[in-house]
């Protein structure tokens, strides 16, 4: 009998040892932080729990060991640590302690992806950071537009991304270009076969629905102009704001005075700027040409919010610096006087009245607004895809990946 119990104990005593997790780790100590995204989205999928550790490395992925997770993280470049049960409790218990800003949340389906972006020839999609990251991640994701938003489609996704759009009916306001006046006839096309005599009409059509989506609880991420001008549409529900250059008639001379700031998301008070300017209005702090195409300079700065209090806000947040690099785009930064002030500034540059990403709640749903084109695109490379391999730690482009994640998380309502 005692022999029995001798070889018995021989043979679990290896088993005792064996790992229980797996840690995919997101500070500095990190390859490639933005395919690690992709293994989490990838994990449940495949329904494998995740608890995403907020400050803690980072914000750093816990999963149950899974041959699946490990090959991922190998193939894709992913550092990750394998560690035992005694290992994890030691682990957890470190995170749950009061005396630390961290908290670990559960992660639950996978969320179903839509990008608002137009699909012919003649746009460039993968100009698009969110494209850009989605397909480096290895997240998938559907490309849906005016045709498809004002047909309900929306109803089969839970995140929706609006492209770099002009959601005013001014073409980007760039139809001296001639790619931008061939989008135009497009669009035109479009808003006539559903009935619309202008395409500013069309534009605000599908602005409302986006609305309803997040109104009945989806998650709304819009970055640069798409942030800007879908708030400039929602104000301006009724008023013609489009001068005839775009639309063949004149604009309301009075339309200043009747925007009803009531309706929009995250803007109030702003001032439309004339229809030769390159702005749409003073929501956007660049002012010309010269502010688009320079280089970036400077950075701004994340805050810091309480893990086990305010978990909405660190969600967004998770990232190995605090520090991201300033970039441009046709909407590069958002003018605090023009911010309501029951929206949530996650991060600003420090002293010049500039604040680059935000979030509210909208009824059931969820929104950020983050400002500028594309966290790591070079001035002059307005054309040309950001090639990731080359910024696989991109803090910038790591708050885009929190987004995507963000509506698989279980989340209590922010108390602050």
């Amino acid at each position: 009998m005692v022999k029995r119990i001798f070889w018995l104990l021989l043979f679990l005593l290896p088993l005792a040892g064996q790992a229980s997790s797996i840690l995919i780790p997101m500070d500095a100590m990190q390859r490639n932080h933005l395919k690690a995204y992709g293994i989490a989205y990838l994990s449940l999928q495949n329904e494998i729990p995740i608890n995403w550790l907020l400050n803690y490395r980072g914000g750093s992925f816990l999963f149950p060991y899974n041959p699946l997770v490990e090959n991922e993280c190998s193939i894709r470049g992913v550092s990750f640590e394998v560690i035992s049960d005694g290992e994890t409790a030691l682990l957890m218990k470190e995170i749950e302690s009061p005396r630390v800003n961290m908290n670990s949340v559960k992660m639950e389906k996978e969320p179903r992806i839509a990008v608002y972006s137009p699909k012919n020839d003649m746009v460039e999609d993968n100009t698009d950071a969110v494209i850009t990251a989605l397909d480096y991640a290895e997240i998938p994701y559907t490309l849906i537009y005016d045709t498809e938003v004002l047909s309900d489609s929306l109803l089969h996704f839970d995140w929706l991304h609006l492209h770099h759009e002009d959601f005013t009916g001014q073409f980007g306001r760039h139809l001296r270009r001639s790619s931008s006046q061939i989008e135009a006839k497009i669009q035109e096309a479009t808003a006539a076969s559903f009935g619309y005599s202008k395409v500013s009409d069309m534009k605000l059509a599908v602005a409302k629905k986006i609305e309803g989506f997040t109104l009945t609880g989806g998650y709304l991420f819009a970055m640069c102009s798409g942030a800007e001008t879908f708030d400039i549409a929602l104000a301006a529900e009724g008023i013609d704001i489009v001068e005839s250059m775009y639309d063949g008639d004149g604009m309301d001379p009075q339309a200043q005075q009747k925007l009803d700031f009531s309706k929009t998301f995250a803007f109030t008070n702003f001032i439309l700027d004339p229809p030769n300017s390159r702005r749409f209005s003073n929501i956007n702090t660049s002012e010309g040409r010269r502010y688009y195409y320079d280089e970036s300079s400077g950075y701004f700065s994340l805050f810091d919010f309480s893990a086990k209090w305010d978990i909405v806000p660190s969600l967004l947040t998770q990232n190995h610096t605090a520090i991201v690099k300033s970039f441009f785009g046709q909407t590069t930064a958002f003018a605090a006087s023009t911010v309501k002030s029951d929206v949530l500034i996650l991060g600003e540059n420090s002293g010049d009245g500039e604040v680059r990403y935000i979030y509210g709640e909208m009824g059931y749903g969820h929104w950020t607004f983050y400002s500028g084109h594309d966290p790591e695109r070079s001035p002059g490379g307005w054309r040309e895809q950001t090639n990731l391999d080359l910024y696989p730690n991109s803090p910038g482009y790591r708050l885009i990946l929190n987004n995507v994640l963000f509506p698989s998380a279980q989340k209590k309502k922010q108390k602050t």
